[in-house]
């Protein structure tokens, strides 16, 4: 049987670390990316050798990746946990790049603009979160806060938390948002109650409820949008 050669005994040029330096990160394949951010393979196979039956076991498909919890990273043949764990950080580094908020934000005057603030955060969740977007008077953000977290089907809203928070960030207006991991945008009676109830109170402060979205994927709905708000 031919042994399997080293990423070491490989030709520099092909070696995952040498290429990225020699040319760029724009140079290398997925597998090979994911091969430096393993740093090592197994008795039996290369970083790179890993990094493709990762991707495979994926469908090919960084953000399936990036929806793997530590315990299944750790099925995976050779990953252990602190493979899986930088795996992992990759990917929340990768999120919390992709909404920095390295200039102003910009006045939100759709539901596509609040969508295009949260939407990156929620869309590949597993479970159901609750995130509530707090504005001033001009309907810039001033900040987004979590307020609950739920199972696969089901977030609750606690009012109480909602408007104090909006008190004391003097907020003039409020949009709910939540995610549906099944995929499915409809409303459920249960979205519907809660926004009544959230709209009803937050009035008697004389803040608005401008929107609820739903986050679905790389799609939203929008109550205000749909003429249900």
């Amino acid at each position: 049987m031919n042994r399997r050669l080293s990423i070491k005994e490989w030709r520099e040029d092909e070696r995952p670390r040498e290429k990225l330096m020699a040319k760029s990160a724009t140079a290398l394949d997925d597998s090979e990316l994911i091969a430096i951010i393993l740093g090592s393979g197994t008795r039996n196979a290369t970083a790179v050798d890993l990094a493709r039956e990762l991707l495979v076991a994926c469908n090919n498909s960084l953000r399936e990746l990036s929806k793997l919890n530590i315990d299944n990273l750790t099925k995976r043949c050779g990953i252990g946990p602190a493979k899986a764990v930088t795996i992992a950080a990759l990917f929340e580094i990768a999120k919390r790049y992709s909404i920095t908020e390295n200039k102003p934000i910009i006045q939100i005057q759709s539901s596509s603009s609040a969508a295009g603030i949260i939407s990156p955060i929620l869309k590949d969740l597993p479970h159901e979160e609750c995130w509530v977007l707090y504005l001033n008077r001009a309907n810039r953000l001033i900040s987004k806060e979590r307020i609950s977290i739920g199972g696969i089907s089901a977030t609750v809203v606690d009012v109480k938390i909602v408007i104090k928070s909006a008190l004391e960030k003097l907020a003039s207006s409020l949009i709910l948002v939540h995610n549906h991991p099944s995929g499915n945008l409809q409303p459920g009676e249960h979205d519907k109650m809660q926004t009544k109830i959230l709209k009803e109170a937050a009035a008697l402060f004389d803040i608005a409820l401008l929107d609820h979205l739903i986050i679905a994927g790389d799609e939203y709905f929008s109550f205000a949008d749909n003429g249900i708000i």
